[in-house]
């Protein structure tokens, strides 16, 4: 198994208080991991330490490769793409920005990926919420990311387009690019992650594969697990 990230120990203060306290973390090539816990839990400043945009205090962080930086792909829960300009005009935007050139086969296969061929002459602004997020994974994969992180890529959706979602999280896996995304649906993420990592207060309370961690906790759901697990958030 494959580290693409290994932290060690990492801390976090904002004034005086100790946000993120002293977890590790593995993040490993190729699986699809959710990341969850109540808001406030710690999980956004543990991101931003990993991806390198904010330092630990304390502790270590390992990267596959020292220009990790240009193999990242992050999503944000909504994407600002660029009025006026149709689907397939936002893809070549995005690309240039990541100085990728794409030809004409390679903007068709990409459009096919995500489902958005008939709809590629229709400004981004204007394309369904399903359209949207299948837009914005589209554009945050374009130069062939190592790791791609989506924030709460199925929020808002309704069940087809979900299922969308989790198809092209799938392929993203298949061709071996990890995933790391984060969920307050608890369905959502036992449909589709490989391997959970819970936080609360700062701190990992569990990790694991979902169906063995509802064994462990002698739970039925996730749902059930993460109230458990919660209580004191």
């Amino acid at each position: 198994m494959i580290n693409l990230i290994e932290a060690k120990k990492i801390s976090k203060k904002f004034n005086n208080r100790e946000v993120v306290k002293g977890i590790d973390m593995e993040i490993h090539q190729g699986e699809i991991l959710a990341l969850i816990g109540p808001n406030g839990a710690g999980k956004s400043t543990t991101l931003s330490m990993l991806l390198g945009i904010l330092k630990p205090d304390d502790g270590n962080i390992i990267h596959w490769r020292n220009d990790y930086r240009s193999k990242v792909g992050v999503q944000l829960q909504s994407t600002p793409f660029f009025e006026g300009y149709t689907a397939e005009e936002n893809l070549i935007i995005f690309a240039a920005l990541y100085q990728v050139k794409l030809n004409k086969e390679q903007i068709h296969r990409k459009l096919e990926e995500c489902n958005l061929i008939e709809a590629k002459k229709t400004p981004a602004i204007r394309l369904s919420g399903g359209q949207q997020k299948r837009l914005a994974i589209a554009v945050t994969t374009v130069h062939n990311p190592d790791l791609v992180v989506l924030d709460e890529p199925a929020a808002g959706l309704d069940p087809r387009a979900r299922h969308e979602i989790r198809e092209m999280i799938r392929h993203l896996a298949e061709k071996k690019v990890t995933v790391l995304f984060s969920s307050h649906d608890m369905e959502e993420v036992s449909r589709t992650a490989d391997r959970l990592i819970l936080m609360n207060n700062g701190q990992i309370v569990t990790q694991g594969k979902p169906e063995l961690l509802l064994q462990k906790y002698k739970v039925e759901n996730l749902d059930d697990l993460y109230l458990k697990l919660t209580e004191n958030a």
